[in-house]
């Protein structure tokens, strides 16, 4: 198991519980736009050998949850890929058998003990442990949780014809569970606060209605941009989008928006993917973004 990496925000206590770590993803494949000197060359300090090769050819992205712990809350942020999913078109995550939920016990928290679940997008990596197989079907991960999603993504994702080839079966095995079981809570962008310091904010582009959340607690704050960005290299070209992204215009606004939003209110980025230290703050330099990692 990698190291944990356990921050404060304010009164908060925000823990890393990885899930998988993907060491070798071919940077020509998630960045189709991306310009080779840059990832072999002039690549900032702060993109280390830990997030690429030497030779710039190869990523290492993390697949990871964030848990955010409060004097009467315990809440999950994305959940992951999951263990046992059927994903013949995807390789990466078909089948996995994870030590996801060890490490949830590691650091002390059961699947009871989780009051919410919080869901920046529907894709294959961010729901698969929303659910568990019982030996019969699919149920919630965490019985006692109300998970959290945006209502449009929902609808829009419920149409088969939207789903992208690496998601799918998402939906039959770890969105639509939850929805049967009545522990989802759908939500609008527009309808800010669900609990006490969590607020949504509605980035569009990596998917249809991706959310980015963010939290503040004692006058300090954190962001949690889900898919917004995959690697610290972005934060240096917020232009590249992946070859994820299904609205690449949209996904190149949600970028910068949550970048200025980190900058501005001096947040710590707690990424979905960025291996090593997967934590930083962002600050602005004239025209650039400069990444410091926690």
């Amino acid at each position: 198991m990698d190291t944990i990496q356990r921050y404060s925000v304010g009164d908060a206590v925000i823990t890393r519980v990885t899930d998988l770590v993907l060491p070798e993803v071919p940077a020509d494949y998630l960045f189709p736009d991306r310009d080779r000197s840059i990832l072999k060359i002039d690549r900032p300090n702060w993109v280390g050998p830990e997030n690429i090769s030497d030779d710039g050819e190869l990523l290492t992205i993390s697949v990871h949850s964030w848990i955010v712990q409060t004097a009467d809350l315990t809440v999950v942020i994305d959940t992951g890929a999951g263990n046992g999913k059927s994903r013949p078109l995807n390789p990466a995550f078909n089948r996995l058998d994870t030590a996801y939920l060890e490490r949830l016990a590691e650091i002390g928290i059961q699947p009871a003990d989780v009051d919410l679940v919080l869901v920046t997008h529907l894709h294959v990596d961010h729901v698969g442990w929303n659910t568990v197989y019982d030996g019969m079907r699919w149920i919630p991960t965490f019985p006692n949780a109300q998970y959290l999603f945006s209502e449009l993504e929902y609808l829009f994702y419920a149409d088969e014809k939207h789903v992208q080839t690496p998601s799918a079966g998402v939906f039959a095995d770890s969105v639509q569970p939850i929805v049967d079981a009545g522990q989802a809570r759908f939500i609008n962008a527009d309808d800010q606060v669900p609990r006490s310091g969590f607020t949504f904010h509605r980035t569009k582009g990596h998917s249809f209605d991706h959310l980015s959340i963010a939290f503040s607690s004692g006058g300090q704050h954190a962001l949690f941009p889900g898919d917004v960005m995959h690697h610290p290299i972005q934060v240096a070209k917020p232009e590249w989008n992946s070859v994820f992204c299904e609205f690449q215009d949209d996904a190149y606004r949600s970028r910068l928006w949550a970048l200025d939003y980190a900058a501005a209110h001096n947040a710590t980025f707690f990424s979905s993917h960025f291996p090593g230290t997967s934590a930083g703050v962002v600050h602005r330099d004239d025209a650039r973004y400069v990444w410091l990692p926690r």
